[in-house]
């Protein structure tokens, strides 16, 4: 403020020009005309610091529309801006919403967000095979959102479907315990309603796998007769399934956290979660629409009665005994629990060589060579 004065004293009683002014005090030009100007219009107030506050604020948001913003925050507290501003835009299409980091800033403003820490970000890597899912039903994904307890100590084992598409929630029903005897009907009333998917991706656990040839579980065995793929991830490698552990995240955050007084009561949970999350949660990777707004049924209808599997007429059929092995040159070869009471198929592809399949999957070699027959299970059928 000092240098300020004595340089207008300078230029208006010290015989300073302003070219020699400035040098003087090591300013600009533009400067000191600037000082010399607000000198002029307000007197000595005018050198004083002046607020660098901008005269207009026009990304301010008006009292109606951040009375509105915090409205739907409060009733979808766990959303974020972006997903709040697509919400809303699809109820108000006239209405302009302000960009989603100005959302963000109301809702801190308001205490309505806290702080996270800064996590390390990966590259998104699609996952094998997923990324051909093109349409709806080319592929679903199915797994169990690990147990946890109720109130009353029951224990609740979440059997989840997603359409790998559309990310549509096809089933959440918890299970009594997480086998075919629980599962299938479940996948019945799945198959009924929407009809048959070309693939369904899974881990490597049961009810989906076992340790018989192929991997086959009584579960897969049913999907393999109607002409499902089995689409099963790497053992250890949950990110295989990435889409569907987010909906996961989803879950437990949503109707989990706490858990419900009883199992009945979970389940409606489930079920109204279920609802939301296909008809009113926008979704990012969907260009923030709602899974159902994609959705469609399979136009592969479930059959009435299950189908049996056929084979050429130039195959050897067996059929899988009660103790699991099919009988082949007066020898039994073991081939798994699941297949008992199917047919699978011997196709001779070399001398002595045959191939063991069950539908489309080549399910082991048998050698005769030797002595004694012996089987040898692919490894990836």
């Amino acid at each position: 403020m000092d240098q300020r004065v004595r340089f207008v004293a300078a230029l208006t009683g010290g015989g300073f020009g302003m070219s020699e002014a400035c040098r003087s005090f090591g300013i600009s030009r533009k400067t000191g005309y600037k000082w010399l100007e607000r000198y002029k219009t307000h007197g000595p107030s005018g050198l004083e610091d002046q607020s660098r506050a901008p005269k207009t604020t026009p990304w301010a948001l008006e009292q109606e529309m951040a009375e509105l913003l915090v409205r739907a925050r409060r009733r979808r507290p766990r959303w974020g801006p972006r997903k709040i501003v697509h919400w809303l835009q699809a109820r108000y299409p006239h209405v302009h919403l302000p960009a989603p980091s100005t959302v963000g800033d109301l809702y801190r403003r308001e205490g309505l967000i806290a702080s996270k820490r800064r996590r390390r970000k990966f590259p998104r890597q699609a996952a094998p095979e997923l990324a051909d899912a093109k349409a709806p039903n080319d592929s679903w994904c199915a797994d169990f959102k690990g147990h946890f307890r109720v109130a009353t100590g029951q224990r609740c084992n979440p059997l989840t479907i997603t359409d790998a598409r559309t990310r549509f929630l096809l089933c959440c029903e918890q299970m009594t315990r997480p086998s075919t005897e629980f599962v299938w009907p479940a996948f019945d009333a799945t198959f009924r309603e929407f009809g048959l998917p070309l693939a369904i991706r899974t881990d490597n656990g049961p009810p989906f796998a076992a340790r018989g040839l192929g991997g086959l579980s009584r579960l897969a065995v049913q999907w393999v007769k109607l002409g499902i793929r089995l689409d099963r991830i790497q053992p250890g490698k949950p990110q295989q399934n990435g889409r569907h552990e987010r909906m996961h995240r989803t879950l437990k955050a949503e109707v989990v956290q706490p858990p419900a007084p009883d199992l009945q009561q979970q389940q409606r949970r489930f079920d109204r979660f279920r609802t939301l999350y296909n008809q009113d949660r926008p979704h990012e990777a969907l260009g923030g629409v709602p899974p159902a707004d994609l959705y469609e049924p399979s136009l592969r209808p479930y059959p009435a009665k299950m189908p049996q599997m056929q084979y050429p007429d130039h195959f050897q059929i067996r059929m899988v005994r009660t103790d699991g092995t099919i009988k082949w040159r007066a020898t039994h070869l073991y081939v798994g629990e699941a297949l008992i009471g199917e047919p699978v198929g011997l196709e001779e592809v070399e001398w002595k060589t045959w191939h063991l399949r069950f539908g489309p999957l080549r399910l082991a070699t048998i050698d005769e060579t030797g002595p004694e027959p012996t089987l040898t299970p692919t490894p990836n059928p």
